[in-house]
């Protein structure tokens, strides 16, 4: 029976996938790999996945209007993967970067998890919150296929757009999925009588390698114009 029920995990993962994943969360498509034995989420590696870019996420975003134009710029300075697998404690900072994978954020989904009675502060019992957070990126190693390394915090992304788009902009990324495939830690900060609330923050990620950053219209939902790794259709249009 246990067999059975990776066969059947396997085969919905596989149609899932091939169906196409526009339209599907970053949260469903990491659940339905995460459902899979590891032979089988190892399998999927060479996938390619879509994903919505989480602007409200993104400090680094801004679109500047120049008159009839309007600059949007991705800074990915920052975006560094700060896990111990994206770590490279032997690297040159001339020549590699310290953390391997760098990131695109994706989704942010809270759940509460009620409360329970605790005495943090003697002869003070308080009703303790219980809250998770689950944060949903796109880790890839590849970033310098889309434009050289350099020392520039406004390296990144860059389109070119008609005005009119600034008001409704999105971005969209495609990958092709990699070893580890998925990966996930987990942060737990313990209620305090100043902080009466348990909190866990789960990381979730969706690896492999960058393929392509769309940036979209979000009234019609098509793409205004895509940067990959062999062009760049964002610049002087």
């Amino acid at each position: 029976m246990f067999f059975l029920r990776q066969v059947f995990a396997a085969a919905v993962a596989a149609v899932f996938f091939g169906q196409g994943l526009a339209a599907e969360t970053a949260e469903r498509q990491f659940e339905v790999l995460a459902r899979l034995p590891d032979a089988d989420v190892q399998a999927m590696a060479g996938q390619m996945v879509e994903v919505d870019i989480d602007l409200a996420a993104s400090s680094g975003f801004d679109v500047e209007v120049r008159g009839e134009r309007a600059e949007a710029r991705y800074r990915m300075a920052f975006n560094q993967v700060a896990e111990g697998w994206s770590w490279r404690p032997q690297a040159d900072p001339a020549v590699a970067d310290y953390y391997r994978y760098k990131f695109l954020p994706l989704q942010s989904v809270a759940v509460e998890r009620g409360s329970y009675e605790h005495e943090d502060k003697i002869g003070v019992p308080q009703q303790m919150k219980v809250s998770w957070r689950y944060d949903y990126f796109l880790a890839f190693d590849n970033l310098y296929d889309f434009y050289p390394r350099r020392v520039d915090d406004d390296a990144g992304f860059v389109a070119d757009l008609p005005v009119a788009s600034a008001a409704h902009l999105g971005m969209r990324a495609t990958a092709r999925l990699g070893a580890p495939v998925i990966s996930e830690s987990t942060t737990f900060w313990k209620a305090t009588y100043g902080k009466p609330t348990d909190f866990t923050l789960k990381k979730r990620y969706l690896t492999g390698t960058l393929e392509s950053v769309s940036f979209i219209d979000l009234d019609s939902g098509s793409a205004l114009c895509t940067i990959t790794r062999e062009r760049n259709d964002c610049l002087g249009r």
